[in-house]
This record gives C-alpha cells, sequence and structure tokens, in this order.
C-alpha cells in the first residue's frame, strides 16, 4: 500500500484598508469632478434661464451683473480648484485632510447658500436658482475630492 501524501493549502484573506488612488489617477477623478460641477451647473442656467425664463442678474450698487454661462463656468472652476488647492495642502500637513476638508467644504458650501440673498436685489426666484447652482457645483465636487484624499 503506497502512502498517499495530501498537502492542503490555507487561502488567507487580506483585509486591507480602503484602496487609496494613485497620484494620477486622484488628479483625473479630481478633473472629473471639476467637469462634472462645470456641466451640471451649465445645465442649471439652461433650464432656469432660457428655458423657465429666470432672470438671473443681480444689481447691487447700481451694478447689474448678469450671471450667464461665462460667469457660472468661471466661478465653477474657480471655486473647485481653490477646493482642490485646499485639499492639497491638507494632504501634505495633516493625517485628517479628508475629515477636515470635507468638513470645511460642507461649511463653506452652507455659508455660501446667503450669497443669493445678500448679494443684491434679485427677486426669489433667481434667488433660490444661484442657490441650485451652488448646491450642484458641491454636489459634484465634495464626494469626489473627499473620495480622493489620500488621508
Amino acid at each position: 500500500m503506497s502512502a498517499q501524501r495530501s498537502t492542503e493549502t490555507a487561502e488567507t484573506t487580506e483585509v486591507a484598508g480602503p484602496v487609496v488612488p494613485s497620484s494620477k489617477e486622484r488628479r483625473i477623478a479630481r478633473a472629473v469632478g471639476i467637469a462634472l460641477a462645470v456641466l451640471g451647473a451649465v445645465l442649471v442656467w439652461v433650464v432656469v434661464d432660457p428655458l423657465l425664463g429666470v432672470d438671473l442678474s443681480v444689481t447691487k450698487s447700481g451694478t447689474t451683473t448678469v450671471v450667464g454661462p461665462g460667469l457660472i463656468i468661471g466661478m465653477a472652476i474657480g471655486a473647485s480648484l481653490l477646493g482642490w488647492a485646499l485639499l492639497a495642502v491638507l494632504e501634505r500637513v495633516t493625517s485628517n485632510a479628508r475629515r477636515i476638508w470635507t468638513i470645511t467644504a460642507v461649511v463653506v458650501l452652507l455659508l455660501s447658500f446667503a450669497m443669493p440673498f445678500n448679494s443684491g436685489e434679485a427677486d426669489a426666484s433667481a434667488q433660490w436658482s444661484l442657490v441650485l447652482l451652488h448646491v450642484v457645483v458641491g454636489a459634484a465636487v465634495i464626494p469626489i475630492f473627499a473620495r480622493t484624499a489620500r488621508r
């Protein structure tokens, strides 16, 4: 009778923490977040201004600012890039970058809701439309940037 030798291999399952995207993946994801913010804001403008006829003009101290696609695109990109810059700094100086950035971004978004109501003369539909623009940009940028934060 021949002796049979059985070898069993035990499978080990390694549980790792959240997968941290590479630097290139973070940059791409954040750029996509900015693009989504811009696209979303422009879509809101298309629905609100040309389709629904809401006048997105704000008059303050005799100066009227027309909130059109150029201003919307510029502000969405500018705010998003400022958020990205803050996140990049936090990633280098603290181990809680994700948490600090997310809380800061949400607070800034909430504070930005006051701007349409304090920025000059605009009717209620224009004010709420401007708030919606803020919400759309924040909804696109905040989750993506937070998810891609290194720490």
